[in-house]
């Protein structure tokens, strides 16, 4: 599996469940950590954790390794590393709050609205 059908597979995912103002930032050239960040939020805690579960579960599904998956039993801010993806699920006050899109705003915002329906 390449990279974009991974971002594709967590991001249909996250859609999925309901994840509200999905954005993935593009971090070739800027992060050695990941090649694309994917963020999104919920409204609740089992929001929150449905996504990232729902993400979790198809990445795998896809024989893909979920190398580490933070934050889930407090559901503020879950991070699931999918190795060149990261995808970062935000309880909706926190994503305001960290506003990792500010942080990263150097990076390039990929489009793939189109690719989800």
């Amino acid at each position: 599996m390449n990279d974009r059908q991974l971002l594709m597979t967590a991001v249909k995912a996250a859609d999925d469940k309901r994840a509200e103002d999905i954005m993935v930032l593009n971090m070739r050239g800027i992060s050695l950590i990941a090649d694309y960040f994917i963020i999104c939020h919920g409204n609740s805690d089992k929001q929150v954790q449905a996504i990232a579960r729902e993400v979790r579960e198809k990445a795998e599904e896809q024989g893909n390794t979920v190398k580490r998956m933070e934050g889930f039993d407090e559901a503020r801010w879950v991070l699931i590393d999918i190795g060149d993806v990261v995808v970062h699920v935000f309880h909706k006050e926190e994503r305001s709050y960290y506003n990792l899109e500010r942080l990263w705003g150097d990076a390039p915002i990929e489009n793939v609205q189109s690719e989800l329906y």
